[in-house]
């Protein structure tokens, strides 16, 4: 991988988690403790806590892919990445540009 496809990289894991991190703000506030005082309907109150319980599912992979996106941006430069872990081949550009934190190839991941 040459140096400029590094940098491409390296900006593109910035970008995604620069809105990883926004949309992890927007999603704690989402996922705040529903008031038993509200003046909310039942149903309604019901529907508040099934979406808090998404909300917060969606809380945990956000977190999981910005640790996987920081880690990655910090090994961008070692000698090994962009080599799949399993088999030890090159991930084509492609894969790696759309998931930067990915870390085995395309067939080896579908095993």
């Amino acid at each position: 991988m040459i140096q400029d496809e590094k940098l491409n990289i390296k900006n593109q894991i910035e970008e995604k988690i620069t809105k990883l991190k926004d949309d992890i703000l927007k999603l704690v506030e989402l996922t705040k403790p529903i008031s038993p005082d509200c003046a909310i309907g039942r149903v309604s109150r019901m529907d508040a806590i099934n979406n808090k319980s998404i909300n917060e599912a969606s809380l945990r992979q956000r977190r999981t892919q910005l640790k996987a996106l920081e880690y990655a941006s910090n090994h961008v430069n070692d000698a090994d990445f962009g080599k799949c872990l399993i088999c030890g081949r090159e991930i084509p550009l492609g894969r790696i540009m759309l998931m930067p934190e990915s870390k085995k190839c395309v067939t080896c991941a579908s095993r």
